[in-house]
């Protein structure tokens, strides 16, 4: 089997609103998480309850993302300054 090699470069990433959205999207995860616990006995009856714990670990892991974001941002500025200094 032969080695697959790109017949083009990839494109340039793209930078956004990372922060905002990884916050967004934690919030998401949490505010869906606190709307399922007042029915965690209807998810229990069915076998389901693996969705309110998916929305809890959704919202925890949401914060390590903002936390790396966060971190990685502030180490591309600080590259940026480095540079052009």
């Amino acid at each position: 089997m032969e080695k697959w090699t790109p017949k083009h470069e990839a494109p340039e990433p793209l930078e956004g609103p990372v922060v905002a959205t990884i916050t967004g999207g934690t919030i998401l995860w949490f505010a869906l998480f606190l709307v399922q616990l007042p029915f965690y006995g209807w998810f229990d009856d069915r076998d389901a309850t693996w969705w309110v714990w998916t929305c809890l670990a959704g919202g925890g892991l949401g914060l390590i993302g903002i936390w790396y974001v966060r971190v990685r941002d502030a180490a591309i500025k600080r590259s940026k300054v480095t540079r052009s200094e």
